[in-house]
């Protein structure tokens, strides 16, 4: 067996969303985000979940930090509510707001576990999506706002910051294909909105920059791998396309200033263009400390004319599956991290979220989700493999630390590696904390 051996001063945690494990939804003046709308609207969500209590979390953060300093983790990675700091999106900040992330944040620090805070997972305040949402240009000036208050209110208390949270799942999931609020299908709406997410997070930057701040910041795009099919060029191609629409998309105007050139000629052909305006490019490229990297799955793709928005095709190899149905690709993983320093050098990197979907219950108390463990084990030996090659890892965290809110999948679908009955919100810890706690001890394992 082989021993995979990482670095001491690696970071290690585990990350959640605010939507997603807090609940409280109607308290302490929190207001309406765009996915309290959507997840109460018939059909939207399975079984018709909402996040109304989630995981209760708003009320359960102490009991839900002792099982993180239990695990023995460096960092947490949080989101903030957007609309629970500024009901209306703008306007008067709710004071209750800031108080109940202050306490938690201190808690954190008591326990010795760095936080790094998620400015933006997804719940937009649904008084912006009113008035058009992303699409609106005055949406990025709010954001900038919530994000200098956030800024100046946790100075020197949070030094680690993600600006956006996937942008492709905002823009083109959430407004081109539907499935994640708000449900528009809109391939013109979500390409614009993809940008001025993109500028939203400049301008955060910047203004973070302006601030002076102690710290780092940086944003955390999802990403996926697809290996061609075959050598023939036309499915070469088509894996490309595919890749870049997560990678270089969100990517390049960060790092280079521009958008790839192949891909706006890909939309152009679809009639659809680029909203940008003058200077916006410029905005956009503001140095960052480090990128966060989300990654679950990857596939194999070929061409296949007039198939889908790049003329491509998923082919099932019959890969391992998870219980959401993606497949187990720890080389695209490697792959993805590989490209990405090959194309913008070595850049910073945090895993902010690598995860696996398991459905397993208790049984006499105990999860045995051993399909989780191997998952870890398969994608940490790609990590490590990426790190010998080059790729300048800063830090690991698994999604997630425990069950939760999965979106348009409702409470049907358990990523976390603490079980919580969404009945009695009781947490179980999985083989897989304990895994990962004596993983965490060790910094190695046997592959």
């Amino acid at each position: 067996m082989a021993i995979i051996q990482f670095p001491k001063d690696l970071k290690w945690g585990t990350a959640t969303a605010s939507y997603q494990i807090e609940g409280a939804a109607y308290e302490d003046g929190r207001g309406l985000s765009i996915w309290d709308t959507f997840s109460h609207t018939p059909g939207k969500v399975i079984n018709g979940d909402t996040g109304d209590v989630a995981c209760d979390s708003y009320h359960r953060y102490e009991e839900d930090i002792e099982l993180m300093k239990e695990l023995g983790i460096d960092v947490y990675r949080f989101s903030v509510s957007w609309p629970r700091i500024y009901p209306k999106g703008r306007g008067e900040i709710n004071p209750k707001g800031l108080e109940f992330y202050h306490k938690f944040v201190d808690k954190l620090l008591e326990n010795g576990i760095e936080p790094m805070c998620t400015l933006y997972h997804w719940d937009l305040p649904q008084a912006l999506q009113d008035e058009g949402g992303w699409n609106n240009r005055e949406t990025i000036d709010a954001f900038v706002t919530y994000a200098e208050t956030m800024f100046r209110e946790f100075s020197g208390k949070i030094k680690s910051w993600i600006t956006l949270n996937e942008p492709w799942c905002t823009s083109f999931l959430s407004n081109y294909e539907g499935a994640h609020a708000p449900g528009n299908t809109d391939l013109q709406l979500a390409t614009n909105i993809s940008h001025h997410l993109l500028l939203a997070h400049g301008k955060a930057v910047k203004k973070y920059r302006e601030m002076g701040l102690d710290g780092e910041i940086g944003y955390a795009p999802n990403t996926t791998w697809l290996e061609p099919f075959s050598n023939r060029q036309e499915d070469i191609d088509a894996s490309r396309r595919e890749v870049a629409w997560y990678l270089e998309w969100f990517m390049d105007p960060v790092f280079k200033g521009e958008y790839p050139q192949f891909m706006v000629d890909w939309f152009e052909k679809k009639g659809v263009t680029l909203p940008i305006q003058e200077g916006d490019l410029e905005e956009i490229k503001q140095p960052i400390d480090f990128m966060g990297i989300n990654y679950y799955t990857g596939r194999v793709c070929r061409y296949k004319e007039d198939n889908g928005l790049f003329d491509s095709e998923y082919v099932d190899l019959r890969y391992d599956l998870t219980d959401i149905g993606w497949p187990i690709y720890p080389d695209g993983f490697y792959s993805v991290l590989s490209y990405i320093t090959e194309r913008y050098g070595k850049v910073p990197i945090y895993i902010t979220e690598n995860g696996s979907c398991y459905n397993e219950e208790p049984v006499d108390g105990r999860v045995k989700d051993e399909g989780r463990i191997e998952y870890l084990k398969q994608h940490l030996t790609a990590l490590n493999r990426a790190m010998d090659s080059g790729v300048n890892i800063k830090g690991y965290l698994t999604w997630s630390l425990m069950d939760n809110f999965e979106w348009a999948e409702g409470y049907s679908m358990r990523f976390g590696i603490v079980f919580v009955d969404f009945n009695t919100l009781e947490r179980t810890k999985k083989d897989s904390f304990y895994w990962y706690k004596n993983f965490l001890n060790a910094k190695w394992f046997e592959a």
